[in-house]
């Protein structure tokens, strides 16, 4: 098992990125796959998390789960980047 604990995080970005991406394309009616779903995320964790470092995305801590915030600012970050695809396709 512990062969498998440097891939773990990058488990975790994929799997954060592929629930982020599914809720986003869930709420905002998009038709996709699961590729597009997982890259959507990842790219949301990243652009979610400059938001929170540059201080324009103050959410509650849930403290129950670290996981749940985490996937909050990702999903909330790939809202953001399909509605700016949205935008720019038009």
């Amino acid at each position: 098992m512990d062969q498998y604990a440097a891939y773990a995080p990058w488990i975790m970005m994929v799997l954060n990125g592929f629930v982020a991406g599914f809720l986003a394309s869930l709420l905002l009616g998009g038709r996709g796959g699961i590729i597009r779903d997982i890259f959507v995320g990842i790219l949301g964790s990243f652009v979610g998390g400059a938001l929170v470092q540059a201080g324009w995305l103050n959410l509650p801590y849930f403290t129950d789960s670290p996981w749940l915030h985490l996937i909050a600012i990702s999903t909330i970050g790939a809202l953001l980047i399909i509605v700016l695809a949205r935008i720019i396709g038009r």
